[in-house]
């Protein structure tokens, strides 16, 4: 049963930059989490359902045209959850129709939080940690435009990889 996600993939040099700060306050799963905006959380699927999602995912990027993200300044999610991240201070209303429209049909699910589109920097750590990425990344700042999204496929041996990408239909 394969493991999948969905996600908005952040472009060089940022995936590297957010990838290797992740790495260096000591967030280990960082190699293994290529840097992105998750759409889908990891969803396991029948071994027959990957075909069926591959068809959903690329009609509901008809649905949805390009858009640019601008990423500045962290948040988290404590106390609920020891997340440390860089926020979006635009695109957020675009990822949220975007996450709508590839979250229907054989992607449908229940949220454990609610739907929040933002770039994990830290995950799992001591609070001295988090507090360090939360303050250091403070003044992060980046933007892009989003013209596809990509489905991811986990491997225990080498972790989230991309396996798929859909193109958004051109912005007006």
């Amino acid at each position: 049963m394969p493991t999948i996600g969905v996600a908005v993939a952040i472009p060089e040099p940022w995936a590297t930059e957010l990838q290797d700060y992740r790495t260096s306050v000591g967030d280990a799963t960082a190699t293994m989490i290529p840097t992105h905006i998750t759409l889908v959380p990891p969803t396991e699927l029948d071994d027959d359902g990957l075909a069926i999602v591959v068809e959903h995912l690329a009609r509901a990027a008809e649905k949805v045209p390009a858009f640019t993200v601008h990423l500045r300044g962290t948040g988290t999610f404590r106390p609920v959850s020891p997340v440390v991240f860089v926020t979006l201070v635009r695109g957020i209303s675009e990822c949220e129709l975007l996450a709508d429209a590839v979250r229907q049909g054989p992607l449908a699910t229940d949220l454990e939080f609610p739907f929040h589109p933002h770039v994990t920097v830290a995950h799992h750590l001591d609070d001295d940690r988090l507090d360090q990425a939360f303050a250091e990344l403070s003044g992060f700042e980046c933007k892009f435009d989003v013209h596809e999204f990509h489905l991811y496929v986990h491997d225990t041996e080498h972790g989230w990889r991309p396996t798929q990408k859909f193109q958004l239909c051109p912005a007006d």
